[in-house]
């Protein structure tokens, strides 16, 4: 005899739990790491977790936000990773090439190591060409597999811009470069990165992948769009040309006086499909011989690209907040949390900051610029020493 009830076609979904229900799951949860996969599993129970982005330390550690309480995800060491990748990812480096792991799901992505980088177009007859931590290759050189550990490139940012595409700054491990680097892409799995033959380094400060496109943005203020195609023969992607959209403006200056200077860095972050461009001033003054770091500043601006050009912005819509780090930035609803907007958490970017200026104080913590005051607070107790670079903010619901 037939089962005379109806039967769903589909399975239910972890989703269609109601929020109270989920909320009385969630309050038996005392650990952060199982807060944080319980907020990955989708909107609707990251809405009742009501979480704020992580922090991530090398050392394997995490901060929630706003508790401020450190804790370790079981059964997965996050500790020794190199960078971070579009808000969800950890990059971890080894012999045979480099990968991410996600901490939330286990997830891991292979992708090449950073020896192997392919000339594109591979019949370019370049002068020189310069890729970090060299002076100059044959100029019929279509293939590099770096063996000094010494002039390895190394990770500046890293994009996970589809599953089918990776982009990343390459920069070099000389003391002096900076920001000097070049723009490298990769397909998960391919056995090379590739890199335009006749690029230059550039002082590139953030990248982001924006409504389909590449955008990467210099230290003179100038935003460069990526333009990426395919490699007709091997199908991998390839630079195909990089072009300026909106031209920087020289005369902004950081400099201040003689024994005070600040030093700027920028980030490019989305919000409301806008794209945003948030310079930061880093205050700094002499002690003796020693340039040493003070609080800092924000400017907002808004890129206008019918009229290629940069607009300030004084306000993120009253309803949102900015995280901002070298790895990866983000806008988030402030009302949602029960914040208050126009608000910029920062993090030090300890790997570049060691090389241009000291602290007065040995350890640190997450920043808060209130864009309507103007002021700078530090409310959270969460602290690490300037030593550990490469703190990140993680984002479980992407």
């Amino acid at each position: 005899m037939a089962d005379a009830t109806p039967r769903s076609r589909h399975p239910p979904s972890w989703a269609d739990l109601p929020r109270d229900l989920a909320g009385m799951v969630l309050r038996l949860l005392p650990a952060y790491a199982d807060r944080a996969r319980f907020a990955a599993v989708c909107p609707q129970w990251r809405a009742a977790a009501r979480e704020l982005p992580l922090l991530a330390l090398p050392d394997g550690t995490f901060y929630s936000l706003p508790h401020g309480k450190p804790f370790r995800f079981p059964g997965f060491g996050c500790a020794g990773y190199k960078s971070a990748c579009g808000g969800r990812w950890l990059v971890f480096s080894r012999d045979d090439g480099c990968f991410l792991v996600d901490p939330f799901a286990g997830a891991t992505v292979a992708l090449p190591p950073l020896s192997h980088v392919r000339l594109r177009p591979p019949n370019a007859v370049p002068k020189y060409v310069r890729l970090p931590g060299f002076s100059m290759f044959h100029p019929y050189a279509t293939w590099m597999h770096i063996q000094d550990p010494e002039k390895m490139p190394v990770i500046n940012k890293m994009i996970l811009c589809s599953p089918n595409l990776v982009a990343a700054f390459a920069g070099s491990t000389l003391l002096n470069a900076g920001n000097n680097s070049q723009i490298i892409v990769c397909q998960p799995g391919a056995s090379s990165w590739s890199v335009r033959a006749n690029d230059k380094c550039e002082l590139f400060e953030d990248m982001t992948f924006y409504q389909g496109k590449l955008y990467a943005v210099a230290s003179d203020e100038n935003l460069l769009v990526v333009n990426i195609s395919q490699d007709p023969t091997t199908g991998d992607p390839q630079i195909s040309r990089i072009g300026q959209v909106i031209k920087g403006d020289l005369a902004h200056s950081t400099d201040t006086t003689d024994d005070a200077k600040g030093k700027k860095k920028l980030y490019l972050v989305e919000l409301g499909g806008a794209l945003l461009m948030v310079r930061r001033k880093v205050c700094c003054r002499m002690a003796g011989e020693t340039l040493v770091a003070g609080q800092s500043e924000f400017e907002v601006f808004k890129a206008d690209l019918e009229h290629s050009q940069w607009v300030n912005v004084t306000t993120l819509g009253g309803d949102h907040m900015l995280f901002l780090g070298r790895p990866c930035s983000r806008a988030m609803s402030a009302s949602q949390y029960g914040m208050p907007g126009d608000q910029i958490f920062f993090l030090d970017d300890v790997m570049e900051n060691c090389k241009q200026y000291s602290y007065d104080e040995e350890t640190t913590s997450v920043g808060v610029y209130n864009m309507r005051s103007g002021e700078v607070s530090s409310p959270l107790s969460m602290i690490w020493k300037h030593e550990m670079i490469h703190a990140t903010w993680l984002f479980p619901w992407d």
